[in-house]
């Protein structure tokens, strides 16, 4: 059962976050490292995009949090499902926040699937069902959802994410709800959770080259042709 739902989108400290909860004993913690690794995870978050009814009991059995996409894109669905989950909208500076989505998780999800660089993973690398689901939820549900297909237009993007971070302000009773910057280290989140703060350094994880490293081990050939601006 979740007791903790992530509204913050990704690049706005998730996988920070994630740490700290499974520190303070909310073990386990999902987030889009578990559906890399779970491919009979997706079809639970396509039903949802779809509108048809989701048994999350048996798709976070075993979590008590869940934060970053694209559980994120859900929080409301998942309120309502576990009325008694707090929710934690992790947000960071706007522009910051766009460049670091832009040279992670928008050029993962895009560049590396151009089309030379997607013939050289699967030559190379053969990509398996799940991922190629799963990239194209993540298309769906947030590239050309979300930001209607205009992630590049900076403007756009950055008026969307603080749009995004409003609505949740507006949707989620003050009482369930904590506006967080993972730099603000332990005391707020423990207050928020009633917990104690633990005699140890806050997690601070998953930075934009820890990222761009992890998705060249995964994918080496296509993330260098990324890397190389398609050349």
């Amino acid at each position: 059962m979740l007791k903790v739902i992530g509204a913050g989108l990704g690049r706005t400290g998730t996988a920070s976050l994630k740490a700290a909860l499974e520190q303070l004993n909310l073990n386990k913690c999902y987030h889009m490292y578990e559906l890399m690794e779970s491919p009979d995870h997706i079809r639970y978050f396509e039903d949802a995009l779809d509108g048809r009814a989701v048994n999350w009991d048996v798709m976070f059995q075993g979590y008590q949090a869940a934060v970053d996409y694209p559980v994120a894109s859900f929080y409301k669905q998942l309120m309502e499902y576990y009325p008694e989950a707090k929710v934690v909208l992790t947000v960071r500076e706007p522009e910051r926040w766009y460049e670091s989505a832009r040279n992670t998780i928008y050029s993962s999800s895009n560049r590396i699937g151009s089309r030379f660089g997607t013939m050289l993973t699967h030559r190379f690398f053969p990509d398996k069902t799940h991922t190629r689901r799963r990239r194209t939820l993540i298309q769906e549900l947030i590239w050309k959802g979300q930001f209607e297909g205009r992630f590049e237009e900076r403007d756009y993007a950055v008026n969307a994410y603080a749009a995004w971070n409003e609505e949740v302000k507006r949707y989620v009773p003050p009482e369930r709800l904590l506006t967080y910057e993972v730099n603000q280290g332990w005391e707020p989140l423990c207050a928020f959770l009633g917990v104690p703060v633990p005699d140890i350094p806050f997690p601070r994880t998953n930075s934009r080259d820890e990222f761009q490293a992890r998705m060249f081990k995964r994918n080496p050939l296509a993330w260098r042709f990324r890397a190389n601006g398609g050349k």
